[in-house]
């Protein structure tokens, strides 16, 4: 890698360039303008708000009572009486395939006493023709009705006026979401441009290869912050330099979401160009069918190569990339769906990491990992990986994930210590400052919030 000094002068020469990025004339789909940076100010970000139980409570009442999050994958529901489990905070939802083809949801709680209808964790699925409870045997048809009150007679008062509990449900890109927010704005409108940008990746055609939870050390923001800027990479994922641009990032802020879009299959102005093609851009090579033996052009033209040779053998191997812009063949198109799914999206596969608050606790948080690799048309599909889940450390999550699990509990404790006074936020964190700047809306209104709040 360079030093100071040798990155401080390349950096001024000419061989520091931006990489060539397609115009927007040439994206057929997903939109590639940059959007204007909205002005946030420089104020510090109060560490507070990841320490303090007053505030995780206002996140609770005011904000994750209020958006719409992420539910079930809808292959995983896929015919009546299928239905999922997950959870959010204290609550565990229900979403349930309908007879009639539509998707419900419920809170996973009887009537009665309270009792769960299913056990809780996210890897919680099956098929039932109706759900009932193990007390004491009251039934529920799918769409939450009674079915079956054994001794109802014996209730002087009736039943309760209602069945299971209803919570807003809809679907879009593959899978249901649901809101527990008495009257939510529609899924389209929370989700602004992010369909439009989304659509014309091929989620329809990728089956789940990973689906984990693993307990962190941190508060979910945290974990949120980590995923939401690539200052990072140069600190504690050095090997990530040899294969993507890391100083050339379009960031782009819209109402509540964010994204930027990463070079991949280049390298970083940080680090020295070599004699030989890196092997993390032989990968990428290999990935797209080329061989790195064979190639004797510059490094610097491997990216543009890399995709001109996916687009032109893409439909043969079953691969439909008519969508898609020749970035999107090769780059990271990294989108942060307020509040707590990070998505890197990929021509060929794309990571949802879901970042869900612990019920209790500030300092801990669950981190969900679901990957999805594209299947090419005619080739049968894997069966679907089960759900797995551990403590933090009980087992690799992959080098640069071990990365940041092993840095964010350091971080976490920083935040309690009297000799840090808030978080100091450059230009390329700005979709952290964008990120809270939404908290702030929900918590405390878009007239801002008081003085000293956290």
């Amino acid at each position: 890698m360079a030093s100071d000094e040798e990155f401080l002068k390349r950096s001024k020469s000419p061989a520091f360039t931006p990489v060539q990025r397609v115009k927007p004339a040439e994206s057929p789909e997903t939109p590639v303008e940059k959007a204007p940076d909205p002005e946030l100010g420089l104020e510090i970000i109060n560490q507070r708000r990841y320490t303090s139980p007053e505030f995780m409570q206002l996140e609770w009442e005011r904000m994750w009572s209020k958006v719409w999050l992420l539910g079930a994958r809808l292959l995983d529901i896929a015919e009546p009486g299928d239905y999922a489990v997950t959870e959010i905070g204290r609550e565990s939802i229900l979403i349930v395939r309908q007879r009639d083809g539509g998707v419900r949801a419920f809170y996973n709680v009887c009537q009665h006493r309270g009792n769960r209808l299913r056990p809780c964790g996210l890897g919680s699925t099956g098929a039932a023709c109706s759900f009932t409870c193990a007390y004491h045997h009251w039934e529920y048809e799918l769409d939450g009705s009674y079915r079956r009150i054994p001794d109802i007679d014996t209730f002087p008062q009736g039943r309760p006026p209602y069945g299971l509990k209803e919570v807003a449900c809809d679907v879009w890109g593959g899978f249901a979401w649901y809101s527990l927010a008495d009257s939510p704005q529609p899924l389209r409108e929370f989700l602004g441009p992010i369909p439009q940008h989304l659509d014309a990746y091929n989620f329809d055609r990728m089956a789940q290869t990973r689906d984990i939870t693993v307990e962190w050390n941190c508060n979910w923001k945290t974990s949120v912050d980590a995923f939401n800027e690539s200052y990072h990479v140069q600190g504690i994922h050095p090997q990530l330099l040899w294969y993507l641009h890391d100083l050339d990032i379009q960031i782009d802020c819209y109402e509540k979401h964010s994204r930027y879009l990463i070079p991949f299959g280049t390298l970083s102005p940080r680090v020295r160009v070599p004699p030989a093609i890196p092997e993390p851009i032989k990968t990428i090579m290999k990935g797209a069918g080329m061989d790195p033996a064979d190639y004797d052009s510059p490094i610097a033209h491997v990216r543009r190569d890399v995709q001109k040779h996916k687009r032109a053998l893409g439909k043969a191997q079953g691969r439909d990339y008519s969508r898609l812009n020749d970035d999107q063949l090769t780059d990271d198109y990294h989108y942060l769906i307020f509040p707590n799914l990070s998505l890197n999206v990929h021509a060929d596969d794309f990571w949802i990491f879901r970042q869900r608050p612990h019920p209790t606790d500030p300092d801990r948080m669950f981190y969900d990992i679901m990957t999805y690799e594209l299947i090419p048309e005619g080739t049968e599909w894997p069966e679907r990986v089960a759900h797995r889940s551990w403590q933090h450390g009980d087992k690799s999550i992959g080098t640069v994930l071990d990365q940041d699990a092993a840095n964010l509990p350091g971080v976490q404790a920083g935040m309690h210590s009297k000799g840090f006074g808030g978080l100091w936020i450059g230009r390329q964190e700005l979709r952290i400052r964008h990120f809270h700047k939404v908290l702030d809306d929900y918590i405390y209104g878009p007239a801002g919030r008081p003085p000293q709040a956290p």
